[in-house]
């Protein structure tokens, strides 16, 4: 009973140290992609990830707004790949088909763990329940 007892301590112990490990590395991960997102992203998606307004529908050039990251968007309808893709190549080379949009890629710009970095930052203004969904339609099948 003793020996149950002192494993359970000790792995819930573990827990909370590596849970403390991890903690400060997804604030800062957060952090750097709120700063980032405010460079590279507010300019057209809001300051407070809103987007533009009347997103749905196309303005005078025919085009879609840039969309809100916030809840109220789209952006935790999509799964991590493909929202990677869009911001490394651009909307339009991603749906192909002679799309046209005004989101260019940032390939150029950003690094991959930029690209997460706003990526943590924003699904960390979602609820949980969207969290979840999206981790869910990005979790590998299997």
């Amino acid at each position: 009973m003793g020996l149950v007892v002192l494993t359970l301590v000790a792995l819930a112990g573990w827990f909370v140290f590596a849970g403390a490990e991890t903690a400060p590395a997804e604030a800062r991960q957060i952090a750097e992609g709120k700063a980032l997102y405010a460079e590279t992203c507010a300019a057209c998606h809001g300051a407070n990830l809103e987007g533009q307004p009347n997103w749905r529908s196309p303005g005078p050039d025919g085009l879609l707004p840039a969309p809100p990251h916030d809840a109220s968007g789209h952006t935790w309808h999509h799964p991590d790949e493909v929202l990677f893709r869009i911001t490394r190549l651009g909307t339009a080379a991603v749906v192909g088909n002679g799309y046209e949009s005004n989101m260019p890629g940032f390939g150029d710009q950003l690094t991959n763990a930029q690209i997460e970095a706003i990526f943590s930052y924003i699904k960390s203004t979602w609820p949980e329940e969207l969290r979840a969904h999206q981790a869910e339609i990005s979790a590998p099948p299997g």
